[in-house]
C-alpha cells in the first residue's frame, strides 16, 4: 500500500498543502506548532477511524473557515484509488467519488499504523486504552468487528439504562433479554480479540526479543472479566450471560454493568512483571514499540499488503539502539515521520525531506 499524492485545504492550520511522497521514508521537519502532526493526522483519518487526537470534528476545521477538505492518493492491491474527506457540520467520505455512507465503510480499503508518544498510553495507562488499541486494530483487517462493537454498544446502553429504572419500580427480570443479547454478541467481540491476542504474542514477542537483544520476554494475555478461560463462541456466551446474572445486584446498585468485554484488559508483562507497574521508561516504550510494529506486521499477514506507517515525534523518544532497530524494520514499507531535528535521519537513502512552517510545506 502506498500514498502517491496528499492534499489538505483548511485542515487544522493546512491552509493549502499538497505535495507526492516518497514510496519509501518521507521525513517531515519543522518546529513544534507549525502542523506536522496534522499531516500525520490527515493521512490516519482515511483509516476510517477517529482522530487519535480528538473526537471533535469541529477541531479540524482551520478558525474562521467552515469547512475542511483533505484528498489522498493511494494504490492498494495493485489498484489506484482517490479517497477525498470532507468535515463540516458531519463527515462525509468519497471513495473513487463514490459517498460512503458512513466513515465505517472505508475500513479496510486504507490501512495505516501510527505510533506517537501517546501510544505509551497502551502500556502505561487504563484498560480502556488497551481495548481501544485493540478494537482500532482489529476493525483495520476485521471491518465487521466494528459492527459487532458498535451493536454492543447499543445493547450496553439499553441495559445501563434499565439498571437506573429498577430501583423506580422497573422488574428486575426485563434485564434477563438484554443479559441475553449482550452476552451473545459480547461472546463474538471475545473471539476476536482472543484470536488477535494470539497474533500479538506470537509476533510481538520475538519482536521484543529483537529489541532487547534477547535479554527480555514480553508476555500478552486477554484478561476476561467474566473470568472465563473459554474460547468457543457457545462457551463464551454462556460464561458471560452466567456472570451477568452473577453480578446482578452489585450493577443495580452501581447502576452500571460491571463484566463483560467493555470491562476486560490486556495484561502486558516483561517477565514475570507487569510492564504498566513494573516496568522502566525504556521498557515500556519497549513494549509499546513491539506491539505497534506486531500491528503492522498482522495487516501485512493479513491483507499482504504492507501499511503505511506514521510516527509522529517518536524518534527523539528512542535510544539510538531503538532508532535503528524501527529504521531497519521498516525499510520496505511507506513511512511518514515527523521530527524536530534532522540530524537522526542524515544517512537514510531513498527518501524525500519536508519542511513545515507556518502551515506550509515545502519539499527540501
Amino acid at each position: 500500500m502506498k500514498i502517491t499524492d496528499f492534499s489538505a485545504a483548511h485542515f487544522r492550520n493546512l491552509d493549502a498543502v499538497a505535495f507526492q511522497p516518497d514510496s519509501g521514508i518521507n521525513v517531515i521537519f519543522g518546529e513544534n506548532g507549525q502542523g506536522k502532526t496534522n499531516i500525520i493526522e490527515g493521512i490516519w483519518l482515511f483509516t476510517g477511524c477517529h482522530s487519535f487526537r480528538t473526537h471533535k470534528h469541529a477541531e479540524l476545521i482551520e478558525k474562521g473557515k467552515r469547512e475542511a477538505k483533505v484528498s489522498l492518493s493511494f494504490v492498494a492491491q495493485k489498484m489506484e484509488n482517490d479517497a477525498m474527506l470532507k468535515i463540516g457540520q458531519k463527515r462525509d467520505f468519497l471513495l473513487n467519488g463514490v459517498p460512503l455512507e458512513s466513515p465505517r465503510k472505508f475500513l479496510g480499503e486504507f490501512q495505516s499504523v501510527v505510533f506517537s508518544p501517546a501510544s505509551l498510553s497502551i502500556i502505561q495507562d487504563a484498560p480502556a486504552e488497551r481495548r481501544k488499541f485493540l478494537d482500532i486494530a482489529i476493525s483495520m483487517i476485521k471491518p465487521a468487528y466494528a459492527v459487532h462493537l458498535l451493536k454492543y454498544s447499543k445493547i450496553l446502553a439499553n441495559r445501563n439504562a434499565l439498571l437506573k429504572q429498577i430501583p423506580m419500580g422497573v422488574p428486575e427480570n426485563y434485564l434477563d433479554a438484554w443479559d441475553e443479547e449482550l452476552a451473545r454478541v459480547g461472546a463474538r467481540i471475545t473471539q476476536y480479540r482472543l484470536s488477535y491476542t494470539d497474533d500479538l504474542v506470537r509476533i510481538g514477542s520475538e519482536i521484543y526479543k529483537e529489541i532487547s537483544g534477547g535479554r527480555e520476554t514480553l508476555q500478552i494475555e486477554y484478561k476476561q472479566s467474566s473470568k472465563s478461560f473459554a474460547t468457543d463462541e457457545y462457551a463464551l456466551t454462556e460464561n458471560i450471560f452466567l456472570a451477568l446474572q452473577k453480578n446482578r445486584e452489585t450493577d443495580i446498585r452501581r447502576q452500571m454493568t460491571g463484566v463483560g468485554p467493555h470491562k476486560d484488559d490486556l495484561e502486558i508483562k516483561v517477565g514475570d512483571l507487569s510492564a504498566r507497574f513494573y516496568g522502566s521508561q525504556g521498557q515500556q516504550r519497549s513494549c509499546a514499540l513491539a506491539m505497534k510494529l506486531a500491528e503492522a506486521y498482522i495487516i501485512r499477514e493479513f491483507s499482504g499488503e504492507y501499511p503505511v506507517i506514521l510516527l509522529d515525534d517518536v524518534m527523539s523518544e528512542l535510544d539510538t539502539k531503538r532508532q535503528t532497530y524501527l529504521l531497519e524494520y521498516l525499510k520496505n514499507w511507506q513511512v511518514f515521520l515527523t521530527c524536530c531535528d534532522l540530524s537522526h535521519f542524515s544517512k537514510l537513502q531513498e527518501s524525500k525531506t519536508f519542511h513545515v512552517e507556518n502551515g506550509r510545506l515545502t519539499e527540501a
